[in-house]
């Protein structure tokens, strides 16, 4: 119930999930959550001073005073969805409260996620949560998508043991931590009743946002793609990729036959967007650069990498995102030498 509430926030980053998750359980019984400079500290944000204005935006309040200097006065922080109500949203008691709060420290500090990315530790709590001991498990429906892009990092770290598709398999140093309760037998809806969802019905049910972009990339004269095409890609199910040490050894040969090729593919992302409307996908960006017969995963590794390394950024999993990140922002806005004066 917690990390589904989490998941329904308008945040999209995994350092504000997861100062929203602290903050939430603490405030589960009356809508305000003591949390210190200190707290703040140990969740070892990539970006606290982001996470704390992104957590700021939802209406909840006090918060930025955990950026100033004083790390152990606790700060109170008001969430008014949790306390603007009759009956508690979070209906936790306090010695539950007090038990989650402690299960979610212990699982974000445990030995194979501690010095991972904030997203797999976020990762993390959602599979602990929602795996029952010594069984196998599927992909928290409700896990955010920057925590299932690096359910990989799980498994090479030892959190996860196995993985296959959306079925996942804690490791056996972790699985003391395991939250999951039995579930209550629903029994299975006739199968005249069950039907896949159609294209116009997915799009009906999306935001205005999303619709827009999947209007200009089925509609796009350049790319003159099917609907067929466009809106399997579209409603096709994510899934974390994982990748062998034959996919990396054909990055490393690729790296060396293509040297410094993030600048060259932040450019061709963002004309490609001026011209089309929306951004290439992966298989366009490979293919309009010249960069040779690829496997899918090679292609997808590398892309990952130009992403991973601040050239190229994409609203993961939505399909033909890709555009100019971080990096190559920076080095367009960077000045220009200054010519040398003539004598």
């Amino acid at each position: 119930m917690l990390l589904a509430y989490v998941s329904s926030l308008s945040l999209e980053d995994a350092d504000a999930q997861l100062l929203a998750l602290v903050v939430a359980i603490r405030a589960a019984r009356g809508g305000i959550g003591n949390i210190t400079g200190q707290d703040l500290r140990s969740l070892r944000l990539a970006d606290a001073e982001a996470a704390v204005t992104a957590v700021g935006a939802l209406g909840w309040q006090g918060q930025e005073r955990l950026l100033g200097d004083d790390l152990v006065t606790p700060v109170a922080v008001r969430v008014p969805d949790l306390a603007d109500r009759p009956e508690r949203r979070l209906p936790f008691g306090k010695v539950m409260r007090s038990r989650v709060s402690g299960w979610a420290s212990r699982t974000v500090s445990a030995k194979p996620v501690k010095k991972t990315s904030t997203a797999a530790r976020l990762a993390a709590l959602y599979l602990a949560a929602h795996w029952p001991v010594d069984e196998y498990a599927t992909l928290p429906r409700n896990m955010p998508e920057g925590c299932r892009a690096a359910v990989p990092e799980l498994l090479a770290k030892g959190f996860v043991l196995e993985l296959e598709g959306d079925r996942y398999l804690l490791g056996e140093s972790v699985r003391h931590l395991s939250g999951m309760r039995p579930l209550p037998v629903i029994a299975p809806r006739p199968l005249e009743e069950v039907r896949p969802q159609s294209w116009d019905e997915w799009k009906a049910g999306v935001s205005v946002a999303l619709r827009r972009h999947v209007a200009a990339v089925e509609g796009c004269p350049e790319c003159a793609l099917s609907t067929a095409r466009v809106s399997e890609a579209f409603m096709r199910k994510a899934v974390p990729a994982q990748f062998d040490e034959k996919v990396r050894a054909a990055c490393a040969a690729w790296e060396v036959r293509y040297p410094e090729q993030g600048p060259v593919a932040a450019d061709f992302a963002a004309a490609f967007r001026v011209a089309h409307g929306h951004g290439p996908s992966v298989k366009q960006l490979c293919k309009g650069l010249g960069w040779g017969k690829m496997s899918r995963d090679l292609r997808i590794f590398v892309v990952r990498r130009l992403i991973a390394d601040g050239w190229l950024t994409n609203t993961d999993p939505v399909p033909w995102t890709l555009r100019p990140g971080r990096a190559a922002q920076a080095a367009s806005a960077a000045p220009a030498p200054a010519a040398g004066r003539s004598r």
